[in-house]
């Protein structure tokens, strides 16, 4: 029994201890992780298997329709006539059935079959576009999530080593007050700098389990998985910028809805026309008895009856005019041109906003990457100028103050870098998004 329960024991501190594995991940991991969870490309994946099944449906219209029918009669014996004693016959309906099948092929229909096939076509792109939308969208969020946390762990990696060259400092300015080569008041100024320091890497740490928990929901993991992004060097992509955002899902949605408002004016329209239909029907009816007796003028009684049986093979050509309705059809026709130059200028606005949206993304671009050089080169100063600060203060050639302005500007200009290569890879994925390219 004791063996038993430490045999349990080593499971379970194997399954917390697996639980708590840190997950490493690359971009590609979670932007590949977040499409196959992501609920909003499950609906959009339904959405064009929906369109899909519309379009076979609106074909199946051009195709003959075949129907069969079975009527199966059971009544009591009906009398039909009676005359005295002459005569007297009865129907029996008892067990009548009447079967069939027919026929239904359409020949013209004023062109809505057409209509219809046209679309479904149109509402299959529509899906796809919708589907690709949203793949955009969520590739979107990931990597915002994505970069967000790697610019958080980068700047809790910075704070921690701006706490270690602090504690390094507060060591050398402990042994000089020891032998009296230091104020103790350089070592309540460096105290107070750690604490400072201390509450903003707790701050950062934080925000490192908060957009951790962003990302884990963003790619569907478990909320409790700790998330180490591997691709930690940021660096900027070679775009070759441009404006053209002609492969937008956006703008093909609203091109595909001006087709689909042309096709509906066509539509309208073609109520005003004719309508042709060839039906062929066969049926065959049994057990239809009728039954009766005749009194011969010798008296003799005569009983006979009939059972009625067959088939009854037909065909039907039918045509539909319409002629006068109130000028309902004329109407409808006209509130699907104004729908149709509803849409026209809806996708002429939309135009004008997205030509902005992109000019916009071009712009933040185009200002990040000069954020980037900005910072990289004040990083590169900072560090000389630290380094000249800690030989100046080693050689008591400046002041404390001076050395911790130093090390201010070494941690700000670090933090900096962090929050310009960081934004600079949001804005380059918005790019791509706005035109149209991100997958």
């Amino acid at each position: 029994m004791k063996r038993k329960i430490i045999i349990l024991s080593y499971m379970f501190a194997m399954a917390g201890l697996s639980q708590a594995q840190p997950l490493s991940l690359s971009l590609q991991d979670c932007r590949k992780m977040a499409l196959e969870y992501n609920e909003k490309i499950r609906i959009a994946d339904n959405a064009v298997n929906k369109a899909r099944l519309d379009r076979q449906i609106a074909f199946a219209q051009y195709l003959p329709k075949v129907d069969g029918s079975f009527t199966l009669l059971h009544m009591q014996t009906q009398d039909l006539l009676e005359i005295g004693d002459v005569l007297g016959v009865s129907l029996q309906t008892r067990g009548t059935f009447l079967a069939g099948v027919s026929v239904t092929q359409p020949l013209y229909v004023g062109g809505q079959i057409t209509a219809a096939n046209r679309l479904a076509r149109i509402g299959q792109t529509v899906s796809e576009e919708q589907k690709r939308k949203t793949r955009q969208q969520v590739i979107a969020d990931v990597d915002n999530a994505y970069y967000t946390l790697i610019s958080v762990r980068s700047k809790v990696r910075m704070l921690e080593a701006y706490s270690r060259q602090m504690q390094g400092l507060y060591d050398q300015v402990k042994l000089g007050v020891d032998v009296q080569m230091a104020t103790t008041n350089d070592l309540l100024r460096i105290s107070t700098k750690q604490n400072e320091i201390s509450y903003q890497l707790q701050k950062a740490r934080n925000g490192e389990q908060l957009c951790g928990l962003a990302l884990a929901y963003a790619i569907g993991a478990d909320m409790d998985q700790t998330i180490i992004p591997s691709d930690t060097v940021l660096q900027s992509q070679n775009l070759g910028l441009s404006e053209d955002f002609s492969a937008r899902p956006d703008l093909h949605l609203l091109q595909q809805q001006v087709k689909a408002n042309e096709v509906m004016v066509k539509k309208e329209r073609s109520n005003y026309l004719p309508t042709l239909a060839l039906l062929g029907s066969y049926s065959y009816h049994d057990n239809l008895r009728l039954k009766g007796n005749l009194n011969l003028p010798d008296g003799t009684a005569l009983d006979y009856h009939y059972t009625f049986s067959g088939s009854c093979p037909y065909a039907l050509l039918s045509l539909r005019m319409p002629l006068f309705h109130w000028g309902a059809e004329l109407k409808k026709v006209k509130k699907a041109k104004l729908n149709l130059a509803d849409s026209k200028l809806q996708l002429q606005q939309m135009e004008r906003g997205m030509r902005i949206e992109v000019r916009k993304a071009v712009q933040n671009v185009t200002d990040a990457q000069r954020m980037v050089e900005t910072a990289t080169t004040g990083r590169q100063q900072a560090d000389e100028n630290l380094r000249v600060m800690r030989q100046k203060y080693d050689n008591q050639m400046c002041t404390m103050t001076d050395l911790l302005d130093a090390q201010s500007q070494w941690q700000q200009s670090r933090s900096n870098l962090i929050e310009a290569q960081t934004q600079l890879k949001i804005y380059e994925t918005e790019y791509l998004r706005v035109t149209g390219q991100l997958e």
